[in-house]
C-alpha cells in the first residue's frame, strides 16, 4: 500500500464481486451490497469487464473464494460459534448482510487507511453500521493482531472463525504465519479460510506471462506479491502450527465444485482456498 492510502487491490476485489453479482447475477456468490458500496456506475462496471475479458478467471476465483468463506461461517454459526473475525477486510459486506444479527460478533480487522475509506464508503451508500460489528485498525506488518482484537472485546476462549481472503500473498511469511500460529493456538478453538497461489515457477509456461504482467501491476500500485506456497508444504506448515482439519481446494477443485475459472492450461494451477480448524 502507498503511505496513507486505501489498498487498491482491495477496490479490485470489490470491483470483481460487484462485477460478478451484474454479468453473472451472482450465481457462485451473492451479494448485493457488492454494488452500492462501490459507488459507481452498474453500466460503465459491466462495459470495462466485458473490454477485458482477460480478468474473468480473477473475478470466478474471487467469488468462489467468498462462497467458501461464507458457507464455513455459516456451518460455524449453526455449530454456536459466535465471533467471525475478517482480516483484510477491504470492502466485504458480510458484516452488513448478516442474518445472525447479535448472535455472532464481527470484527472487521484492516489497516487504517483503509478501514477509514471503507466507513466514508458505507456512509455515502447509506449502508448502516450494525450493532454486532466492531471496527478493529490493524498493521499486519508491524502491531500485534492479538493485542488489537484483544482491546476490542474479542474473547480467545471462545470459539471463532476466522476469515483472511486476498491478503496472504502481499505479507511476508512472517507476517503470514505469526497470524496462523496465532489462530491455531487461540486457546476456545478456531477456524479460518484464506487464499493463496501457487509459486511462479509451477505455472505452465504459456501462462506464466499473464501471471507476471499481474504481478507487476499490482506493485505499481505498491501492493506488491511476496509470498507464494507450494500444498503440501504449506500442509505441513499448517499441521506444524496446531491444525489438524485442512481443507485446500486448487483450481481444478473449484472449477469442479462452481465452473472452470480459466483456459484449459490454468485449470491446475493458480489460487487456492484453505480451510484449516
Amino acid at each position: 500500500m502507498m503511505p496513507g492510502e486505501p489498498s487498491r487491490t482491495a477496490l479490485a476485489a470489490a470491483t470483481h464481486r460487484a462485477v460478478h453479482q451484474l454479468i453473472e447475477h451472482g450465481d457462485i456468490f451473492t451479494d448485493p451490497l457488492a454494488v452500492p458500496i462501490l459507488a459507481a456506475d452498474p453500466a460503465a462496471l459491466v462495459a470495462d469487464a466485458e473490454a477485458h475479458p482477460g480478468r474473468r478467471p480473477m473475478r470466478f476465483f474471487i467469488a468462489a473464494r467468498h462462497r467458501i468463506a461464507e458457507d464455513a461461517v455459516a456451518a460455524a454459526a449453526a455449530a454456536g460459534v459466535g465471533q467471525l473475525v475478517v482480516l483484510g477486510a477491504g470492502l466485504d459486506t458480510q458484516a452488513y448482510r448478516s442474518p445472525r444479527g447479535a448472535a455472532m460478533t464481527i470484527y472487521e480487522v484492516d489497516h487504517p487507511a483503509t478501514q477509514a475509506w471503507k466507513r466514508a464508503r458505507l456512509s455515502q451508500a447509506a449502508i448502516p453500521i450494525p450493532s454486532w460489528l466492531r471496527f478493529v485498525a490493524v498493521d499486519f506488518e508491524t502491531e500485534i493482531l492479538a493485542d488489537r482484537l484483544r482491546a476490542a472485546g474479542f474473547d480467545p476462549a471462545r470459539r471463532a472463525i476466522f476469515v483472511w481472503l486476498g491478503v496472504v500473498p502481499y505479507l511476508t511469511q512472517a507476517a503470514i504465519f505469526a497470524t496462523l500460529d496465532y489462530v491455531a493456538g487461540l486457546p476456545g478453538g478456531a477456524e479460518i479460510v484464506f487464499d493463496y497461489a501457487d509459486p511462479p515457477a509451477a505455472w505452465p509456461d504459456a501462462m506464466r506471462p499473464m501471471l507476471e504482467a499481474r504481478a507487476a501491476h499490482v506493485a505499481s500500485l505498491g501492493e506488491a506479491w511476496i509470498s507464494y506456497f507450494d500444498a503440501a508444504s504449506l500442509a505441513e506448515r499448517l499441521r506444524a502450527s496446531g491444525f489438524t482439519r485442512i481443507e485446500d481446494l486448487g483450481p481444478a477443485d473449484l472449477g469442479t465444485r462452481f465452473r472452470p475459472l480459466g483456459p484449459p492450461a490454468l485449470r491446475n494451477k493458480g489460487g487456492h482456498v484453505v480451510r484449516a480448524a
